[in-house]
């Protein structure tokens, strides 16, 4: 998944408006413009699309574990420059409050099988002879397992933008 598909499901499934995304990366103590947030959802094909840098992708993540869970005293956390599925899914895991039960109750919901050994794997330190990656297949059904517990009854499709 590249960091433009991550930010437009993470959007669609949250419903966060264009000003609620630049609040979001504020929250980050990084300034992005509307414009910005713009490019970055629409499609590839488009003239007005922007590529989102993993950088800028770790900040609006950062920013989004500070939306979802309030805004830690001090210094923020330095954005990483280069981001795998595994940091993501781990920022979201920290945005949401999951443990490990409830992330595989939400793969559940998308019939998406993970024991719990492999789903530990996606959070070592890539060092950790148990390390695992973490395939866009898992990441993927992740989103959309969240977006379906929090929009019943939706399709699946999302906007571009709006």
């Amino acid at each position: 998944m590249t960091t433009n598909d991550i930010l437009r499901r993470v959007r669609y499934t949250f419903d966060l408006k264009d000003r609620t995304m630049v609040d979001i990366f504020a929250l980050a103590d990084y300034e992005v413009t509307g414009e910005q947030v713009v490019g970055w959802l629409k499609k590839e094909e488009d003239s007005e699309f922007l590529k989102m840098t993993d950088r800028e992708l770790a900040v609006f993540l950062n920013g989004f574990i500070n939306f979802k869970r309030g805004k830690r005293d001090g210094q923020q956390p330095e954005p990483e420059n280069r981001l795998n599925n595994n940091k993501v899914f781990q920022k979201l895991r920290i945005a949401l409050n999951m443990k490990a039960d409830d992330i595989l109750d939400v793969l559940k919901v998308v019939d998406f099988q993970l024991s719990q050994h492999e789903l530990s794997a996606f959070f070592r330190k890539p060092g950790n002879s148990n390390y695992r990656e973490c395939k866009d297949q898992v990441l993927r059904n992740f989103l959309l397992g969240v977006q379906l517990q929090l929009r019943p009854g939706d399709t699946g499709s999302e906007p571009v933008a709006g």
